[in-house]
């Protein structure tokens, strides 16, 4: 079966911040941030370059249809990952004059680079609040080339060439990072003696600096590729279907991660499968091949780290993997952060694929055209930023067309560490797979499983549609894979399946309890287990006796390491609130309340911290904790009263007459306190008694969604009218303090509407959002809503909660 689709069967063109192509992990997600896929270089989620290249061979053309070759640098003044070298440095004040050439620093201490607080990677340990670094170097004759300031610093840093600032920032870059400053280099470059001098100063965090010039290589040009003509895009839930036109073939590239949440084992396998499709358009047979470069970036955390790149054949495939030759397993954590332990594989089958490894892109590129890929792949090749390359000979294609894909997966070997235990990826979680044995799987049900991603995406688009319309249900396809792969699937030693959330550029967090609740609609309405799998820790975390506060931690460690709470404070009543909420609506979907009564002691502990702390709160953090602390939010206070109410409901279902009467007595009285304490005429305020400020009040979505029917429909009725008047060109704002939003909030405020046309409404300008933003990113839930920038925050787990419209439908059948 021919898996070419055309803009019909209710799908359109379709734009997107950025594209999902390959989506398993927060580590292993590569994506393309352009509309077309062949105009820039595919990325992480972080924004690293991980590189794929596409190229299609039509007869004697070639065609590029995916990806461009990074950019490839040489050292002019090299940095430490290319060369050892030494500066003069000094911790206290110097003199004026101090960044000239002609100062004399003979006082000055000499340390190799880089300077960090981390001994592990310091060459020269820096631990005070400033540093003043001077290093010469020498330039033989004039530079042509375009220059660039190669630089990794923590934190605030000026940076002079000869006397002269050429690039100044408050805050860090986290990794080495090349920064396009030809015109200032190039102004103050001189032949003969030159001199770099650096002031960095630490304010928060860690300390790093390394820093170097490299020249820009331009690629030699190359009149035999061409580009090919993009017509369409299409983003599903599980699939990203690209369609071009190559000379006389018609090609359809589709990326297919099966993240099928009903198949935990599925789901699980990190294999995700290109699959190329070719007919004739012009009637004729045409030769054709096709081309992948994928780099060994995609398993390091930086491009300086040696790989080694092998043959490692299967039974049914051919196959090259690549991994660090240091292989670090867990050792760092943090947020902007890539793997670089385990081991990336590319496989096709063997009957048509021939596979190569080069030292650059343009080496690859270069074997493909001069069809020198023939011969056979060495393996055990060492080096920096080596290319896996894979070709699918697809022989003679006429108008009846010739299908064929490849494969792509990573084996993560480990990993999370779960309280100082090292946990295998879920599909090995009994240490007794192989990774070529999984690839072969993969690549023996591919049938199968393209079969299962088809119905399951129509079943996406189908339940998103009904719910809320047709920009709706593209909102919800569109961040789908996105929303699963910003976790980690594995199994405890307590033999709990764990489902751990990273706060992708936002803090690094694992398992924080306030990305689970605003991500539960997608989980709850397809897989109420891995919702579960979410809360295990957290309970885990309380009931062993390692958290022993009266209410839920705010997360369990910094991405990959599980080993207790790093955030800074806690949120008391947000995520007591959010556990309880959340263990209501899994007793709701699955008709019981077996979950609740497994930890009902801890429900117990932090229902009776909300009836004494939550109706009107502290002065706390909440989930938008990026706003500050505030006393008697309004919002948190109906987080507190739908969650007092969700355990009154388990209760009730658990039996307990007596605990459910007692709750909802305590609950009651609450709601016209609320309603006189928030009044403010058209609307209810951000705080309480607070008068001229309004904010989204989201969290009383529940009260619909659970059928509590607490609060008067006149509540939201007011609410909705007065929201509908503060709404700018992207989106309604989260409250009255700034015009920022967050997108998955809009969505939860928005069904609390009582017509589809007014949630609707809301809808529209979070489209606009995602399909004119200038952020091309992996979906922002952090945004402008006066120009659709992102305010920060990318590839995160809780645009899950776009499905909050759609989970309402499907759970009271409207």
């Amino acid at each position: 079966m021919l898996f070419i689709l055309s803009a019909g069967a209710g799908y359109s063109q379709q734009k997107a911040p950025a594209y999902p192509l390959i989506t398993h992990t927060p580590y292993f997600s590569i994506w393309s941030n352009t509309d077309q896929l062949n105009e820039s270089v595919t990325t992480h989620w972080s924004g690293t370059e991980h590189s794929l290249v596409g190229i299609i061979k039509v007869d004697d053309r070639f065609y590029r249809f995916m990806g461009r070759e990074p950019q490839q640098f040489a050292a002019l003044v090299p940095t430490s990952d290319e060369k050892a070298y030494s500066v003069q440095y000094t911790e206290q004040q110097p003199g004026e004059g101090w960044n000239t050439p002609g100062f004399d620093d003979r006082n000055w201490k000499t340390g190799a680079a880089p300077f960090s607080d981390d001994r592990s990677v310091a060459k020269t340990y820096w631990g005070s609040d400033d540093l003043w670094v001077r290093r010469t170097f020498q330039v033989e004759r004039p530079v042509d080339d375009e220059l660039y300031l190669k630089i990794n610093h923590d934190d605030n840093i000026d940076v002079y060439l000869n006397g002269k600032l050429i690039y100044h920032k408050t805050g860090w870059v986290n990794r080495m990072t090349y920064l396009n400053l030809n015109d200032a280099l190039k102004a103050n470059l001189k032949t003969g003696k030159n001199l770099l001098a650096v002031h960095l100063r630490n304010t928060a965090g860690g300390r790093h600096l390394d820093l170097g010039i490299s020249r820009n290589m331009p690629p030699p040009p190359s009149e035999q590729l061409l580009k090919a003509t993009q017509v369409n895009a299409t983003v599903k839930a599980l699939q990203t279907v690209y369609e071009f036109k190559a000379g006389g073939v018609d090609l359809n590239v589709n990326f297919t991660s099966p993240l099928l949440l009903k198949e935990i084992e599925l789901m699980a396998r990190p294999v995700s499968y290109i699959t190329y499709a070719v007919k004739s358009n012009d009637g004729r047979a045409h030769d054709v091949k096709v081309y992948l470069g994928a780099s060994s970036n995609i398993a390091v955390n930086e491009a300086s780290q040696e790989v080694m790149a092998n043959v490692v054949n299967s039974s049914r495939l051919k196959l090259l993997q690549t991994g660090t030759t240091s292989q670090p397993v867990l050792a760092k954590k943090g947020d902007d952060l890539r793997i670089d332990w385990g081991y990336f594989y590319v496989g096709g089958d063997k009957g048509s694929t021939t596979q190569f490894i080069t030292g650059s892109p343009r080496e690859g590129i270069a074997g493909f055209i001069g069809n020198s890929a023939g011969r056979a792949a060495k393996s055990g090749i060492r080096g920096r930023n080596l290319v896996l390359n894979t070709v699918l000979n697809l022989g003679k294609v006429n108008t009846s067309g010739v299908e064929q894909f490849m494969l792509l997966g990573y084996d993560e070997l480990y990993s999370i560490q779960y309280f100082h235990n090292n946990l295998r990826p879920w599909w090995n979680k009994n240490g007794g797979k192989t990774f070529t044995s999984v690839m072969d799987e993969a690549a023996a049900s591919y049938k199968s499983v393209m079969k299962k991603v088809n119905d399951f995406d129509e079943t996406v688009h189908n339940d998103a549609f009904k719910a809320g319309g047709a920009d709706y249900a593209k909102l919800c396809e569109l961040v789908y894979r996105q929303a699963i792969a910003a976790h980690a699937l594995v199994e405890s030693p307590q033999k709990d399946l764990l489902f751990l959330s990273k706060e992708n550029f936002s803090n690094g967090s694992i398992n924080t309890v306030d990305l689970t609740y605003p991500s539960a609609p997608l989980f709850l309405m397809y897989n109420t287990a891995l919702q579960k799998g979410m809360m295990n820790g957290i309970f885990y975390y309380s009931e062993s006796g390692k958290w022993t506060k009266p209410f839920a931690a705010h997360d369990l460690g910094t991405y990959p390491l599980a080993n207790g709470q790093t955030y800074g404070e806690d949120m008391p009543v947000e995520e007591a609130g959010n556990m309880l909420i959340l263990m209501a609506a899994i007793a709701k979907v699955d008709g019981n309340a077996d979950y609740a009564k497994k930890h009902w002691k801890t429900l117990t502990t932090w229902a009776d911290y909300l009836g004494k702390e939550g109706f009107d709160p502290a002065n706390q953090l909440c989930t938008d904790d990026f706003a500050g602390h505030m006393a008697r939010n309004a919002n948190l206070s109906a987080k507190a009263i739908m969650a007092l109410r969700s355990y009154a409901m388990l209760a009730e279902m658990l039996g307990d007459g007596a605990t459910a009467k007692k709750y909802k007595a305590l609950v009651t009285p609450m709601v016209p306190k609320w309603m006189e304490l928030a009044n403010d005429g058209d609307h209810y305020t951000l705080a309480f008694e607070k008068k001229g400020t309004w904010s989204q009040k989201y969290n009383l979505v529940w009260d619909k969604v659970l059928n509590f029917n607490l609060f008067p429909q006149s509540v939201y009725d007011k609410e909705i009218r007065y929201y509908l008047t503060q709404q700018l060109r992207y989106g309604l704002p989260l409250d009255s303090r700034k015009t920022y939003t967050k997108s998955d909030w809009i969505i939860w405020t928005a069904t609390i509407a009582n017509s589809r046309s007014d949630f609707e409404k809301f809808i529209e300008p979070l489209y606009r959002y995602a399909t004119e933003t200038k952020s091309r990113v992996p979906m922002s839930d952090w945004h402008e809503t006066k120009d659709g920038k992102q305010v920060g925050f990318q590839a995160r787990s809780v645009v899950g909660g776009y499905y909050m419209k759609a989970f309402d439908a499907q759970l009271n059948k409207r």
